[in-house]
């Protein structure tokens, strides 16, 4: 029988628009789109870096709920408010991510708010993080 969990992390906007943080379906698990709000403070850093490191935190906190990390992501679609910030994103997101290595997509739409400067949405897969990977380079071919 399938079991799907719902994380709530108690935002005001989960309560609003009825959504969970995260839900995991058996070993899939999906995270909703994720700013850097600092949940305890509430507050958001004014920094494009500060901001994707709080994303993550965000992410690894409600990953966490449900016995998994980052080393199990599979999938993310990366949302940047600011084109210029690109580099600067993906450069912090590839430290962060080095070794795992997820399919992603990057796109430049406008956010919930000029505040939010970077969101990931992510898709994970309870215990990839700890399967074997196989490499295959098609540049060689």
């Amino acid at each position: 029988m399938t079991t799907i969990t719902r994380v709530k992390t108690g935002s005001k906007f989960e309560e609003h628009a009825s959504y969970s943080r995260v839900v995991a379906v058996d070993d899939w698990i999906l995270v909703s789109n994720t700013a850097g709000r600092n949940p305890d403070t509430g507050e958001i850093p004014a920094d494009v870096s500060e901001q994707l490191r709080q994303v993550f935190a965000n992410i690894e906190r409600g990953l966490s709920a449900v016995d998994s990390d980052l080393t199990d992501v599979v999938s993310v679609k990366i949302f940047i408010q600011n084109p210029a910030d690109t580099e600067t994103v993906m450069t912090l997101f590839g430290q962060t991510m080095r070794g795992i290595d997820p399919v992603i997509t990057v796109t430049c739409p406008p956010l919930g708010s000029e505040v939010y400067k970077v969101e990931l949405e992510v898709t994970a897969y309870r215990g990839a993080g700890r399967a074997e990977v196989h490499r295959i380079d098609t540049s060689a071919q």
